[in-house]
C-alpha cells in the first residue's frame, strides 16, 4: 500500500522543506521556516485541507477562536463596528484572516440588526479551502461578500482581524550571554530537521544597559512582518478604523529578563505544544504579539492609536453583559470564557487604529491601557 493522502502531504511538506533548506546553503532563517509551515501552497497549515477551527479534538480541529466559542463575540464587536462606520460615514467592512468565516456571520448578521448594513464585507485570506468554507456559511448574504487575493488600493471602511498578527511568521532569537544569535532551522545527519543558531545583526527592542540582564539560553521572538503589515494599513487605511484582536503583551512584559523561553506555540487537535520543527503542515505556529511594536509602527506611519485593552474589558464595553442578559445557561456558560481572566479575557487584546483625528472609540471606554503600551 502507498502512503494515504495526509502521509503523502507531510512527506511533500518535508521534501519542500528540505529542498529550501538545501537552496538556501543548509540554513533557513526561522520566520522563513515559519512561513512555509503555515502558508506553502496545498502543503502550509493554512494552505491545506486540514480542518483547523472546532470547539472538540473529535471533530479533527487543532483549536477554538472566540466567534467559534460564542456568537455574543460578533455581536458584542458589531457594536464597536457599527459605531466605526457611523462616525466615519463608511459601509465597508475588511477581515483578514476570516477562518471558519463564524465572525463575518456574526458581524453581516449583528450589523444588519443594529441598522448598520455594510454593503461590502470584502475577506482577505490566503486560504483556497477556507474560502471554499467561508463561501458556504456566508452564502445568504451574497453578493455583498466579496473575496480579495490582495490589499484594495484604498480602504474606506472598518477592518477586524482576529488571531491574525500571533500567526505572522517571526524572527527567532537567542542569547548566547556575549551576543543576540539568530535562530534557523538545518538538517542533522539523520535527516531529521534542527534548530541552527548563527551571529545575526537583529536583536530585541530593549535598551543597551538592560541587555545584561538576560540569562543566557534565553529565546524570544521580534516580530517585523507584522510590523510591516501595519505600516502597509497605513498606507492603504484612508478613512475608517482598524481593530486587532490577539494574544499577547506590551513590549516590557514581552522583553523581561524572566520570560526565558519566548512564546513560541503551536497547536494539533486541542493539545498545544513547543515545537515548531514537528508535524510541519499539521499544526499552527503562533507566536505572542508585541503590542508595543504594533503600536509604534502604526503612530511611525501615521495611525492614531484609538485605544489598547484586554479583551474583557473591551466586549464588556461593547455590551456583552447585555448580551449575556439575554443568553440562555448554555451560551453563557461559553461567552463567559471570553472574558474570564484565566480564560481568554485577560491574555487576549484589542487595539484599534484610524488615520487622521481619531474618535472616542466604544470598545475602549473604560479600562484603556494605551499608557502601559
Amino acid at each position: 500500500m502507498g502512503p494515504s493522502g495526509g502521509e503523502a502531504a507531510d512527506d511533500a511538506m518535508l521534501a519542500r522543506l528540505h529542498a529550501a533548506i538545501a537552496e538556501a546553503g543548509g540554513w533557513l532563517p526561522f520566520d522563513r521556516y515559519m512561513s512555509l509551515a503555515l502558508y506553502e501552497p496545498g502543503l502550509g497549515y493554512y494552505a491545506n485541507s486540514r480542518r483547523k477551527f472546532g470547539t472538540m479534538p473529535q471533530q479533527g480541529s487543532d483549536f477554538v477562536t472566540a466567534p467559534e466559542l460564542s456568537p455574543l463575540f460578533g455581536r458584542a464587536l458589531a457594536r464597536q463596528v457599527a459605531q466605526a462606520l457611523s462616525v466615519t460615514g463608511t459601509d465597508t467592512v475588511i477581515e483578514f484572516g476570516a477562518g471558519s468565516g463564524a465572525l463575518a456571520e456574526q458581524l453581516l448578521q449583528s450589523l444588519d440588526a443594529l441598522g448598520q448594513p455594510v454593503t461590502r464585507y470584502f475577506i482577505v485570506d490566503l486560504s483556497g479551502t477556507l474560502r471554499e468554507r467561508q463561501a458556504e456559511r456566508l452564502a445568504r448574504f451574497a453578493p455583498r461578500v466579496e473575496w480579495l487575493d490582495r490589499w484594495p488600493d484604498e480602504i474606506h471602511g472598518v477592518l477586524v482581524a482576529n488571531e491574525l498578527l500571533d500567526a505572522m511568521p517571526v524572527e527567532l532569537l537567542r542569547w548566547d550571554g556575549a551576543q543576540w544569535l539568530q535562530r534557523g532551522v538545518g538538517v542533522d545527519a539523520s535527516g531529521g530537521l534542527v534548530f541552527d543558531d548563527r551571529p545575526g545583526t537583529a536583536h530585541p527592542p530593549v535598551p543597551e544597559d538592560e541587555i545584561g540582564a538576560f540569562i543566557p539560553g534565553t529565546v524570544t521572538e521580534i516580530h517585523p512582518q507584522a510590523e510591516a503589515f501595519v505600516r502597509t494599513l497605513a498606507r492603504h487605511l484612508k478613512r475608517g478604523a482598524a481593530f486587532f484582536i490577539d494574544y499577547g503583551f506590551p513590549e516590557s512584559e514581552y522583553y523581561h529578563p524572566q520570560r526565558t523561553g519566548g512564546t513560541l506555540m503551536c497547536h494539533h487537535l486541542h493539545r498545544a505544544d513547543p515545537d515548531p520543527l514537528a508535524l510541519p503542515g499539521q499544526k499552527d505556529i503562533t507566536a505572542h504579539v508585541n503590542f508595543t511594536g504594533i503600536a509604534l509602527a502604526g503612530q511611525e506611519a501615521g495611525l492614531m492609536v484609538l485605544g489598547y485593552t484586554s479583551q474583557a474589558n473591551f466586549l464588556i464595553n461593547c455590551g456583552l453583559v447585555d448580551l449575556l442578559c439575554e443568553a440562555d445557561l448554555a451560551q453563557r456558560g461559553m461567552a463567559h470564557r471570553l472574558i474570564a481572566e484565566h480564560e481568554m479575557g485577560e491574555l487576549f487584546k484589542v487595539i484599534g487604529f484610524a488615520p487622521g483625528e481619531g474618535f472616542d472609540a466604544l470598545g475602549f471606554s473604560a479600562g484603556d491601557r494605551s499608557h502601559m503600551l
